[in-house]
């Protein structure tokens, strides 16, 4: 095994720099860099040569060309043991270089952030860090690549130990790199695309998709399938206690997520999710009051539950739902006391919400299988379209229960029938094939937890196709519906809404939710 004599360090995140140079140096390595990391370096006490003194060239052009050079890319790329390739770099005087550490320039975080304009974009864009990183990665035969801060301590480890690294490793970063300069590409294509584009909010020319391994999962949705976690998640949801979240923890906790998020500058809030689908919401002055009527719904399907609030999870709260078995609860915070009361329940995964995942893309994008994607706008609900279809319009209370239910309906499956009250649910039925079926379900769900309808407000997540549908409701006790409308029977509907003294309005908006 050669040992490695040079490396070539060039770096934006200098997290671990001077730590893993420090090793390198210690095992007798010549350090070449550039700029502010040769500026780091020197001033942690290290000896450093400029890229400029190994290339003979000055770095130029506000440093956009300086280890754009032979000297650098045929010491990385010249197949050691090859004669020709030994000759050609004997004679141009090129030396080798064994090691690079390179991590590019923040372009995502750079156009991540608010007023970032194409100029700003377009100078954070790195050419001579992915040219080494590839040129490296490509000669990984003999040559170390290294373009996360996370393997740093692996490398140094491995040359501490032995004055070279593994070929097992080399290839894994190899591997890794390009990972990587793929993901980089992708995100200034993706970038410049929307900025070119006639349309900047439409759909990208290409899809790309690009996200890190977050961890491998136990099992997917049933034990015999495998699975595994990709992109930000952590940056999104930490989790404070419990056993390893699983695949379908994960479906359940992001649905939760997003239904809380409706409600995110509302009174205390409390919902209670089961597969994906809201299974009771309440709102109230304390979360242990919300707690209450959301789980007044239906007071079986919450056993093994998600369980989602937009307020911190305290202590009262803690002590009434630990009385049933959940498998997450997810919260803007926990205090102390809720800590407290629930680690006695150890497998009980207490997960913090730290930002809305619906924040981070309008667009969701969905696999159908043969190598092909969908993607679509996210469901965003608005009230500005709203229109009065009977001759009574609601009243205040029915307002408010529309307001609320509406924001509930788009997250259940269809066909979705809601009936809710102002800061309530009272009976839900969802992802039947018929809307009469969830209509039944409904009904059936509030009497056998003892609910009335009487007054209520039934929402639908698309329009009534008949006006058995409304006519059913009626007689279930609701006062009041909102549905999209656009029903070639809406006449019908609505005449039978009218004959009733049910209010109705009109969204123009569905909310299908397959």
């Amino acid at each position: 095994m050669a040992r490695i004599q040079r490396a070539l360090l060039s770096v934006s995140d200098k997290t671990g720099l001077v730590d893993l140079a420090r090793a390198l140096a210690v095992a007798g390595i010549e350090l070449i860099s550039t700029g502010g990391t040769a500026k780091a370096l020197r001033e942690a006490g290290m000896s450093v040569k400029d890229i400029s003194d190994h290339t003979g060239f000055p770095e130029m052009l506000d440093g956009r060309v300086k280890t754009l050079h032979p000297r650098v890319h045929g010491g990385l790329l010249f197949v050691r043991g090859n004669a020709a390739h030994e000759a050609a770099v004997a004679q141009h005087d090129i030396l080798p270089i064994d090691l690079v550490v390179v991590n590019l320039y923040p372009f995502e975080a750079t156009v991540a952030k608010p007023g970032a304009t194409l100029h700003d974009a377009v100078e954070q864009i790195d050419i001579g860090g992915p040219s080494m990183l590839r040129s490296a990665a490509k000669n990984h035969e003999s040559v170390t690549v290294l373009t996360d801060p996370a393997d740093y301590a692996r490398v140094a480890g491995q040359i501490q130990s032995a004055g070279d690294t593994t070929l097992e490793l080399r290839r894994e970063l190899a591997a890794k790199v390009y990972a990587r300069t793929a993901a980089y590409d992708a995100a200034i294509a993706a970038h410049l695309s929307k900025s070119f584009s006639a349309d900047g909010s439409g759909p990208a020319p290409t899809l790309f998709v690009g996200a890190p391994l977050v961890q491998k999962l136990r099992y997917g949705e049933n034990p015999h399938q495998r699975a595994a976690l990709y992109g930000r998640f952590a940056e999104y949801f930490k989790q404070w206690q419990g056993k390893e979240l699983s695949y379908n923890n994960i479906l359940d906790l992001t649905a939760a997520a997003a239904l809380i998020a409706e409600f995110k500058d509302d009174a205390p809030t409390l919902a209670i999710l089961k597969h994906t689908n809201p299974c009771g919401v309440g709102q109230a002055t304390s979360l242990r009051a919300a707690w209450d009527k959301a789980y007044a719904t239906d007071k079986q399907a919450p056993f093994g539950g998600i369980l989602a609030m937009n307020r911190p999870l305290d202590g009262e709260c803690a002590r009434a739902i630990s009385e049933i078995f959940s498998e997450v609860i997810i919260a803007p915070s926990f205090t102390p006391e809720a800590m407290e009361v629930l680690a006695r329940k150890k497998n009980l995964r207490l997960v913090q919400v730290i930002k809305p995942p619906g924040d981070a893309n309008p667009w969701e994008v969905r696999s159908v299988g043969a190598d092909s994607f969908l993607l679509q706008e996210s469901d965003r609900v608005a009230t500005a379209d709203w229109k009065v279809a009977t001759r009574r319009a609601p009243t205040e209370s029915e307002w408010e229960a529309m307001r609320f239910g509406w924001r509930i309906v788009k997250h259940l499956k269809s066909n979705a029938i809601l009936y809710s009250g102002a800061d309530r649910t009272l009976g839900i039925g969802a992802g039947q094939m018929s809307r009469v079926d969830s209509s039944r379900i409904a009904v059936w769900k509030a009497g056998e937890a003892g609910l009335s309808l009487k007054g209520s407000v039934v929402c639908s997540d698309a329009f009534f196709p008949f006006a058995d549908g409304l006519i059913a409701a009626a007689e279930a006790g609701a006062t009041a519906a909102i549905q999209p409308g656009g029903s070639v029977r809406d006449p019908e509907v609505i005449a039978a809404a009218d004959e009733r003294g049910v209010a109705m309005v009109f969204t123009g908006t569905r909310h299908f939710r397959h």
